[in-house]
């Protein structure tokens, strides 16, 4: 909700690019990892899930290094939304080696 709202900001020029980009990276990273929770039945497409959420998170990241770049956001805010989405990608990543304790 953070990038949601942080995207509203942009330039109207931005819409369908990077405003758009984000937005959807970011909203992929829950919605993967719901994907993931529903099919838990299934170890290894729970880990594939939990992968495709890490690299979404991954590609937050790299959005968010372009809304730096081109001012759209301060360095406090890059910082700030950089280390969430480490921490986001720290979690997923200990779910997917610990898949055993989530898979049924």
């Amino acid at each position: 909700m953070k990038i949601y709202e942080i995207s509203k900001s942009f330039p109207q020029e931005e819409r369908y690019s990077l405003t758009d980009q984000i937005r959807r990276s970011s909203r992929s990273v829950c919605s993967n990892l719901a994907e993931a929770w529903r099919k838990r039945k299934y170890k290894a497409v729970f880990k594939n899930k939990m992968t495709d959420a890490m690299q979404e998170a991954s590609e937050t990241q790299s959005w968010l290094e372009f809304c730096l770049a081109c001012n759209y956001i301060d360095q406090n805010t890059f910082q700030a939304l950089d280390a969430e989405y480490e921490r986001v990608i720290a979690m997923l990543n200990s779910m997917e080696k610990k898949s055993d304790s989530f898979c049924f």
